[in-house]
């Protein structure tokens, strides 16, 4: 994946970056690829990195990219909207961390096995527990 910055503008307003550009590949990039990148590129945290659209002509292999860089993830936090799916995996991933593993409770028939079962001979216990027929 080849990765050009076409149009760098600084906003002050919003504490930001705002990027365009090209990204070269076989295929469409996915948004944590296209993050790790710009990562690299500018030497900063994937926190702080908004990717807005990544478009494709069909065929081709140039994409365009556009983002934002914020400077700090409060930064981006107080301006960006999180989306329903990112909300839903950062709770799913905080559910996940403090879970330990627990251990394998013993089910219902592990605790009947020592106990006397009624015989399935058609005929039901009575109260002394002897057998009557039906």
């Amino acid at each position: 994946m080849e990765l050009k910055i076409i149009i760098d503008n600084k906003n002050a307003l919003f504490n930001r970056r705002e990027i365009e550009g090209e990204i070269k590949a076989e295929i469409t990039p996915s948004r944590t690829e296209v993050r790790k990148a710009l990562a690299e590129k500018y030497s900063i945290s994937e926190d702080t990195i908004k990717i807005r659209t990544i478009k494709g002509a069909y065929g081709s292999q140039v994409f365009l990219l556009v983002g934002n860089i914020y400077k700090s993830k409060a930064d981006k936090e107080s301006v960006e909207h999180a989306k329903k799916k990112d909300v839903e995996a950062e709770k799913k991933a905080a559910e996940e961390a403090p879970k330990e593993e627990k251990p394998v409770e013993e089910t219902k028939a592990d605790t009947l096995e020592g106990e006397d079962k009624p015989k399935e001979t058609g005929a039901a216990p009575s109260v002394d527990g002897k057998e009557e027929a039906k």
